[in-house]
């Protein structure tokens, strides 16, 4: 459905949406190369790219605003990176509409103690050379049932990824599981090429990323609120930080919708989402976001959320009310 073309005509929502001029203007390159590649495709494989997912390397941004999107790849959660990649071209395109230099690394995320590849890192990119960077993943479907090796990236994170210029980046977790409380200082060594003389405490990996990092649990269908994997995510980033997602289809516009909402610019993710989806949904959408956001207004006539940076007498996006900010 999504292209890097920037004509959205074909969106099926059910209002028009055109991106900014100048973000557009700077999309003509993506949108050439997308043509000249032909359609997308996600093809099966057996296995990845390892010379772009090599979990030993170091990375680095230059950018302000770069982005990390982690998926957690076992067993229900497979599909995942292919719900992303369809979506690649609408969150890169949207995000840097609002921050030119925005940069994206992807993740993919097994168990270490069962899989062939438990920890598949891409390296920071922006436009259409996000593509071969999403494509080098595998959606291994591994894991054992319960925890994974989410302890493991966050240790890769916070020792291979250099974001010298950014003040608070994002960081986006997708996933449904509880983590291993201990990072096996033989993994380390193996799959990162670390020395690490012992075990190291995975919950205190994940609390001194979140002080640098912007860092999300955003969690698949499934398990009851305040459940034992709430409890272990709430400890490791926070608990206000741990988001229940109702709709998988939706997961890439949680994501933008976040990261819109810290930018000022969630009136136009709006407008987005009602260009994509329908009304009811749209609305749903923006309104569980606003219960994470500073959003102070309600509208009075359907109880949608009205942007955080609106001001003056502004129109709801849902109905049109009237609404003085």
């Amino acid at each position: 459905m999504y292209s890097w073309d920037t004509d959205t005509t074909d969106w099926r929502g059910e209002r028009k949406y055109a991106y900014a001029p100048a973000a557009a203007a700077r999309m003509e390159g993506d949108v050439a190369r997308a043509t000249a590649a032909g359609p997308r495709s996600y093809d099966a494989k057996g296995g990845p790219n390892e010379r772009v997912i090599d979990p030993s390397k170091h990375v680095e941004s230059k950018s302000t605003n770069p982005i990390i999107v982690a998926v957690d790849v076992t067993g229900s959660m497979a599909r995942w990176p292919f719900e992303i990649f369809d979506r690649l071209p609408l969150l890169y395109t949207t995000l840097a509409q609002y921050r030119e230099d925005a940069e994206i690394l992807f993740a993919a995320i097994g168990d270490a103690g069962v899989d062939r590849w438990p920890l598949q890192v891409t390296s920071f990119a922006s436009g259409y050379d996000l593509e071969q960077q999403l494509g080098a993943i595998f959606g291994e479907g591994g894991g054992g049932d319960a925890p994974e090796s989410y302890g493991l990236f966050a240790h890769w994170v916070e020792n291979h990824v250099k974001v010298p210029q950014a003040e608070k980046p994002f960081l986006i977790v997708f996933g449904d599981i509880t983590m291993h409380e201990q990072i096996p200082a033989e993994q380390v060594g193996r799959l990162l090429k670390d020395p690490s003389g012992q075990d190291l405490d995975a919950i205190a990996t994940w609390k001194r990323l979140s002080q640098r990092w912007n860092t999300w649990f955003l969690r698949r269908p499934g398990g009851a609120p305040g459940d034992m994997v709430d409890q272990q995510w709430g400890q490791a980033i926070g608990a206000d930080h741990v988001f229940h997602i109702d709709d998988e289809q939706r997961a890439v516009d949680y994501a933008m919708g976040l990261i819109a909402q810290a930018w000022g610019h969630f009136g136009d993710f709006q407008d987005s989402m009602l260009a994509r989806q329908s009304h009811d949904k749209a609305r749903e959408v923006s309104t569980r976001l606003s219960t994470l956001g500073p959003h102070k207004l309600s509208c009075p006539g359907c109880g949608g959320p009205i942007p955080p940076e609106a001001r003056g007498r502004v129109a709801c996006k849902f109905c049109g009310t009237t609404v003085q900010v």
